[in-house]
């Protein structure tokens, strides 16, 4: 019996980003390897830089970009590089950036993540990745059991 995706699965991250208005988008596959994700991200920042898509917020873009990339790899594809990762890049006319990455990996429940800022997670040298994902970007939503992820930067 296949899963059925709930509401909330099917909402999108942000009613005020019109797709109509769109003057920027790009889909980019990549092997799930590690040493993909920089030069991945290097081209789609040089696009966004480009068309003058989120102008000012570029540093933030980049680096939830990058986290976003490498948590999928590592985390999703378990660092297969038969395995793919999908990136989509849109930009409306209000200079709204919306980046969707996808994993084919099992997926996870973003509420369990533990804080890094609390208790021993200050001291561990990993699990920084979604927070700071959600510090840099306007607005941050999984879906598909965690195996997307919608960031949003007005």
């Amino acid at each position: 019996m296949a899963d059925t995706p709930s509401s909330s699965e099917q909402a999108r991250p942000s009613r005020s980003f019109d797709a109509a208005k769109l003057t920027l988008k790009l889909s980019v596959m990549l092997a799930a390897d590690r040493n993909a994700v920089d030069p991945v991200v290097r081209s789609v920042m040089d696009i966004v830089r480009e068309m003058n898509c989120a102008a000012g917020r570029e540093d933030d873009i980049e680096l939830a970009l990058t986290e976003a990339l490498a948590n999928a790899v590592v985390h999703g594809a378990k660092s297969d590089p038969s395995k793919i990762i999908e990136c989509d890049v849109a930009c409306d006319d209000q200079q709204a950036i919306l980046i969707v990455v996808r994993d084919p990996g099992p997926g996870f429940d973003p509420s369990k993540i533990a804080n890094p800022c609390e208790g021993e997670n200050i001291y561990a040298n990993h699990g920084r990745g979604i927070y700071l994902i959600n510090q840099l970007m306007d607005e941050v939503q999984f879906h598909k059991n965690g195996t997307e992820i919608h960031m949003l930067k007005r």
